[in-house]
């Protein structure tokens, strides 16, 4: 029994020093990282800047790894499984006309995301041109069920949410006007804090 025991520890013992030396060749190879990228791809859109993150961690750190990373992108936009104008175009499509967010948004997000600013202009001219941005505003509003307030701690909440989806400051006080919010709760607002609004 004891030599059981003894044998069930060895092989336990060797399981786990047999993993160790495996790390290393987790690293990929141009056509494993290739077929990560189209598979990454296949899972979710992504800008090549967030792909670049993705499979940096994946190859070895230094200048050969980053060639095979450079290898595979170009490899990926060639075939147009990579395409930030795609992504930016639907990106943008799908935030003003489902979720009803305002340019500024949309444009800060997609910053993040790591599209350049050139592409990024072109995209919000083209998307917003003709919109009515209250006429957004006040479909968000709708979409979020959020009502009429009825005091400046809910008027600061309405204002905090606007912001948040990338409305301006002139719109969303002249919507709260409209709404018959005294001047006392919109002078109260002038203290709320608006900047980094990026997020709800």
């Amino acid at each position: 029994m004891a030599w059981r025991g003894q044998s069930r520890a060895d092989r336990g013992w060797k399981l786990t020093f047999q993993r160790k030396p495996g790390k290393p060749r987790a690293f990929l190879n141009e056509a494993g990282l290739y077929d990560y990228g189209v598979k990454s791809l296949g899972r979710a859109m992504r800008t090549e800047a967030e792909l670049r993150r993705l499979m940096k961690a994946r190859v070895e750190p230094g200048e050969r790894g980053e060639a095979v990373v450079e290898a595979v992108i170009a490899r990926l936009k060639e075939q147009r499984y990579l395409d930030d104008q795609s992504y930016a175009e639907t990106y943008a499509r799908l935030r003003k006309d489902n979720e009803k967010l305002g340019q500024r948004r949309v444009r800060q997000n997609l910053q993040q995301k790591g599209v350049s600013p050139g592409l990024i202009n072109e995209t919000i001219e083209v998307r917003y041109a003709g919109s009515n941005e209250e006429a957004l505003a006040r479909e968000h509003l709708e979409r979020k069920r959020i009502r009429k307030p009825e005091n400046e701690k809910e008027t600061a909440r309405v204002m905090r949410r606007l912001v948040a989806a990338g409305f301006s400051t002139g719109v969303i006080y002249k919507i709260l006007r409209q709404w018959d919010v005294s001047e006392e709760a919109l002078s109260a607002l002038e203290s709320v804090d608006v900047d980094g609004g990026g997020g709800e």
